[in-house]
């Protein structure tokens, strides 16, 4: 017999935060001060409170654990993550939010973080509390992705930036070297990606490189393909 007894949930949202530093891909994780999993790493997250929307809830938790200010970041929903048995205290349904941000600043830990820290992805993959390692490999396989069909990298990369400066966004990322030739050839053909400043950056060996600026347009038409 079908049992149409309903399912109390408790809602919680996560989130995958993503930048590049140090020539690494590297995500905000924080190590737990409660338990369950106490004293193991975690993405930053709660439980959501009765007067909240959700995106606001994202954003308290995310300055309470980290003392970053999610009202200057973009956060958008990965998806909802709902598996029975995902967290010990009993069924808890999360809204992942990513975030791919530039020049984030150090986090610091609050109320419910012993600590937090920039960690690189290749470093914390596999560590991580709950089905939070779920979590980071489909917001790390997101941001591959917003790296194919938009402008994104570019943000990365400053004012003014050498087209080299570019592909080092995208090999970090992506995780693989490119070719700089034909990268460079599909960065510059493709309308609205990038326009020349006029300016050069001269280094102390080597030849000078021109410097680009981000173009008008957000997304990239035809798309710069991971497997091309």
């Amino acid at each position: 017999m079908i049992s149409r007894e309903h399912t109390y949930l408790r809602l919680a949202v996560d989130l995958a935060i993503l930048t590049v530093r140090e020539d690494a891909l590297q995500a905000l994780v924080i190590t737990r001060a409660n338990e369950p999993f106490r004293g193991r790493p975690a993405l930053p997250g709660g439980f959501l409170r009765g007067d909240e929307d959700i995106e606001d809830a994202a954003v308290r938790e995310l300055a309470e654990e980290t003392g970053l200010d999610g009202t200057r970041l973009h956060l958008e929903q990965l998806r909802a993550y709902g598996a029975p048995g995902r967290d010990p205290r009993g069924r808890v349904v999360s809204i992942a939010f990513l975030t791919i941000m530039p020049d984030l600043p150090l986090p610091t830990a609050g109320s419910d973080a012993r600590s937090a820290a920039w960690t690189p992805v290749e470093k914390v993959r596999g560590t991580l509390s709950f089905d939070h390692d779920q979590i980071l490999d489909e917001a790390v396989e997101r941001a591959r992705t917003r790296l194919e069909f938009t402008t994104l990298a570019t943000t990365f990369c400053g004012p003014s930036f050498t087209i080299g400066d570019l592909r080092n966004v995208y090999e970090v990322v992506w995780g693989h070297k490119l070719d700089p030739r034909n990268f460079n050839r599909k960065v510059l053909n493709t309308p609205g990606f990038v326009e020349p400043t006029g300016e050069r950056r001269i280094p102390e060996v080597g030849r000078p490189a021109a410097l680009y600026r981000p173009g008008g347009e957000q997304a990239l038409n035809p798309p710069l393909l991971r497997a091309s």
